[in-house]
């Protein structure tokens, strides 16, 4: 959905704006990402329309079961703006939508017309906080950089899709901070975007750069990940998104969108008119995104398995209000699982960084506890125990020889704390437990 963003008679760069005059919100920039890029180095998006294909097409080995993704989450906040270091329960929040969406547990999936349900698509794709960072240390998976860039947006974002200002949050010595391994992690910055004091970007997402046939050089100084403004994060946070004057709800899809492009998908309007297509099979052809939630449109006449299906506005790669996507289709998944079994295999594929590569399998409880922590392993004894700060730091540590215990945490001041707990044999575990 495309909303004009009203200026009063402002002056900038040499640039005047009457009050007619407008930006016009783009909620996503990564195909902006791809014209720009392929401006720097012809032959780009060939490539990236190359690589689609091979990923379109690609057999697949787990058809049947989830792929897990480690996450790392970076959020970089102005000094004098603290709204924007947004709280960690904002982005388990938006962990939690990821996994729902990408796994069809939302519950709004009920809202998807019947005229969809023969293809309707589960991509069963799991998202968590990386336990463990680059070096091997036990993480929460996010990171906070305070910044004195009070925005990483410009007016270049508009004019000719240069980047530039935005990839800054990526870069430690521009004022942001440095990715993690991008072949071992799905690195999220979370940061203002805003553009002369308004908000016409929420995010935008790289496609996939480890592609075996992409030209040297052509991703320039564009790091993989997804970028997210800071306000579009999660459906409990408490900062409004003010769009045209007005606040628009945020229910964490704009991140879903995002990681869809991250996972190779287009919009399914494919930037285009009805005889552009986004090379997946089953997403109805519009003329153009949608507005709001008109569920009554059917912009262009296609053919999904013998019906012309209306434009599919509970799709998460459409532009339809937030409360209005619910969906992917059975193609998208194919794509994004040919991804992930090509061009982003690293990501899950014996990865120690992995969500999945938990070693130990321990139960802690109570959670939230008062004033003990019980840990029970499955099998072996355990070790040491380990109760770290949200910031890494150990603040007790405990030597056991038992297949349980109970750690005292009564003198912790409320809060998330990691306990690490580390077996005889040398392997371990890292959980998150919550002192009240």
């Amino acid at each position: 959905m495309k909303k004009k963003l009203l200026f009063g008679f402002t002056l900038f760069a040499g640039i005047s704006f009457a009050q007619q005059d407008v930006l016009e919100m783009e909620r996503c920039y990564s195909h902006k990402f791809i014209e720009y890029q392929d401006q720097q180095t012809p032959g780009f998006i060939q490539h990236v329309n190359e690589q689609f294909e091979i990923a379109k097409n690609s057999p697949l080995t787990k058809s049947t079961w989830e792929y897990k993704i480690p996450v790392v989450v970076h959020v970089v906040h102005f000094s004098g703006a603290p709204e924007q270091n947004i709280h960690d329960s904002i982005i388990l929040n938006q962990i939690d939508i990821l996994n729902d969406d990408y796994n069809r547990w939302n519950e709004d999936t009920i809202n998807m017309r019947s005229d969809f349900e023969e293809i309707a698509g589960s991509p069963k794709i799991l998202f968590g906080l990386a336990s463990i960072d680059p070096n091997g240390n036990p993480t929460t998976g996010i990171t906070r950089t305070e910044t004195s860039v009070s925005t990483f947006g410009d007016l270049a974002i508009l004019t000719s899709g240069d980047l530039s200002a935005a990839e800054a949050v990526k870069n430690s010595s521009e004022g942001g901070i440095d990715p993690w391994d991008q072949s071992r992690y799905l690195n999220i910055w979370i940061c203002n975007i805003d553009i002369l004091g308004f908000t016409p970007l929420l995010g935008y997402a790289t496609p996939p750069t480890n592609l075996p046939n992409w030209p040297a050089g052509s991703t320039g100084n564009l790091n993989d990940g997804v970028v997210l403004q800071f306000q579009a994060v999660g459906s409990n946070n408490p900062n409004d998104l003010l769009l045209g004057g007005a606040a628009h709800e945020v229910l964490g899809r704009t991140a879903t969108h995002e990681v869809g492009h991250y996972l190779g998908l287009r919009h399914i309007w494919a930037d285009g008119g009805c005889n552009q297509q986004d090379g997946i099979d089953d997403t109805p052809n519009a003329i153009e995104q949608s507005g709001e939630c008109d569920t009554t449109a059917n912009t262009c006449v296609d053919d999904i398995n013998g019906i012309d299906l209306p434009d599919m506005v509970e799709n998460y790669m459409d532009y339809s209000d937030e409360s209005c996507q619910n969906s992917f289709t059975k193609g998208q998944v194919a794509l994004m699982k040919g991804v992930l079994e090509n061009q982003r295999y690293d990501l899950v594929y014996n990865n120690p960084a992995s969500v999945s590569k938990n070693v130990l399998n321990a139960s802690i409880y109570p959670n939230p506890t008062t004033n003990e922590l019980n840990i029970q392993l499955d099998n072996g004894q355990i070790k040491t125990v380990e109760i770290l700060n949200m910031h890494g730091q150990t603040l007790m540590q405990t030597e056991q020889n038992n297949a349980a215990a109970k750690i005292n945490v009564s003198n912790l001041t409320p809060g998330v704390y990691i306990v690490k707990i580390l077996n005889s044999n040398g392997l371990n575990t890292v959980n998150r437990f919550i002192k009240k």
